[in-house]
């Protein structure tokens, strides 16, 4: 057996394992062998029988836990076996809360270990109250749209009118009171009471430097739907082909991959604490991060096979399954690598660390090499555009010629770039061709 979740070697005792028996206990149990080697070898210990009265003691004496310790023989080698159940209740050590994660024990601290001792009392963040929040903040147009989305799943609720009946049928009501869920979901300006809420989108040419940026705001159902089709519209490139006769046009990565990849984060991302989702749109990747990292007891390797969900807001899971946004818990990141292996990407990466979780989607080679190109003409074209604003401050009664000579354009080039400065407002023509100027309506 190798180590694992579950299971820990230690050639020799020191009372500073006795946070690996905390760790376990605050998880899902686990074995700790005393006098093997990290490879498995049986290494033996000699003070076995003093250790076999010493350990149980210590573990109940300091953290109150229970353990089951085994003298065990190989050859003529003596080794320990502790195993150590789950506890449904915090335990610590020394004031000190440990907690088992893969083949690493952590120590809980700031919002880890709030949320984790909210966890163990059978609470969420999502599940408190917020008193402030009154009847009159919420949205009722976001409720009607869910009562539309949900008819195939809680058809009984096409009839009810009264917003907090829906609301209390939904676990979202508790003395009287609005949940912290019920302010995501269906607020007027869930920001305002919850900053962290929203999204932001970075268009990164370097890991330092950022070229454009957008924030969004509003209800989770918003945040879902804005953020894409942002990323549609201004971050991401539809490149067009055809099949025959038809028309396709396909985003640089699988819209459906992307959805699953946002409903994730908004679903698992820790609500506690003042950070955002953030999107970063590189040439070769983009990037979805969310604060909050894997349950301890799900792995990454987990994440590409069939896993149980556990989301770190079923409350907010739910509403999204009602709704329909979410298909089955636990087969998101399943949809998310197959709409990539589907559409000839790399496998997308998963990365859960520093209490952070990222989904990586990565471009092909070729693809990466025309985005590197699309941005290159992108960039010129925006030099271009500012030559000729400048230029048109400078002398609102600059020429046709006057352009073409100071930005190396053709005349027909200058109109078109003039025509989209028009079309966007951003210019405005005063007076005839002849003896009239340009007019910039925005720096």
């Amino acid at each position: 057996m190798t180590e694992n979740q579950n299971i820990e070697y230690k050639q020799s005792w020191h009372d500073d394992y006795l946070k690996w028996i905390c760790g376990f206990a605050n998880a899902s149990g686990g074995v700790l062998f005393i006098g093997i080697k990290d490879d498995g070898s049986i290494a033996g210990i000699e003070n076995f029988l003093q250790l076999s009265e010493e350990i149980p003691n210590k573990s109940k004496n300091l953290m109150g836990v229970t353990i089951t310790l085994t003298i065990k023989m190989n050859g003529e080698k003596h080794f320990i076996e502790i195993r150590v159940p789950s506890y449904s209740i915090p335990i610590s050590l020394r004031g000190r809360y440990y907690i088992r994660s893969g083949c690493t024990n952590l120590e809980l601290s700031g919002n880890s270990l709030n949320e984790f001792l909210l966890k163990k009392y059978g609470k969420s963040w999502e599940d408190e109250t917020e008193p402030s929040f009154i009847e009159k903040d919420l949205d009722i147009s976001a409720i009607d749209e869910f009562k539309n989305l949900s008819l195939d799943r809680i058809p009984s609720i096409k009839n009810e009118l009264d917003p907090n009946t829906i609301l209390t049928k939904l676990n979202l009501i508790k003395d009287s009171h609005f949940k912290r869920a019920a302010i995501l979901l269906f607020g007027k300006d869930p920001q305002k009471f919850f900053l962290q809420s929203q999204v932001k989108i970075g268009r990164f040419t370097s890991e330092t430097d950022i070229l454009t940026s957008d924030v969004v705001s509003g209800n989770l159902f918003m945040l879902v739907n804005q953020t894409l089709s942002i990323l549609r519209t201004k971050y991401l490139l539809s490149p067009i082909t055809f099949e025959g006769i038809h028309r396709r046009e396909k985003l640089e990565y699988p819209y459906i991959a992307l959805r699953e990849g946002l409903l994730n984060a908004i679903v698992h991302r820790t609500y506690s604490t003042t950070s955002t989702i953030q999107i970063r749109v590189y040439d070769d990747k983009l990037v979805i991060i969310n604060e909050g990292a894997l349950p301890h007891e799900i792995t990454i390797d987990d994440l590409k096979t069939d896993h149980l969900s556990k989301p770190r807001n079923p409350l907010i899971a739910d509403i999204f399954y009602k709704a329909g946004y979410i298909e089955s818990w636990g087969r998101g990141t399943l949809k998310i690598i197959q709409e990539c292996e589907d559409a000839k990407l790399p496998e997308p990466e998963f990365i859960s660390n520093n209490n952070h979780f990222s989904v990586i989607f990565k471009k092909s080679l070729k693809q990466t090499v025309e985005t590197t190109v699309e941005t290159t003409v992108e960039k010129t074209v925006e030099k271009t555009v500012e030559k000729i604003i400048e230029a048109i401050i400078i002398n609102p009664g600059i020429t046709m010629r006057e352009l073409t000579i100071i930005t190396g354009l053709s005349r027909r080039g200058i109109e078109y770039q003039i025509s989209r400065l028009k079309i966007k407002g951003l210019l405005t023509r005063i007076g005839p061709a002849k003896g009239g100027h340009w007019e910039v309506t925005e720096k």
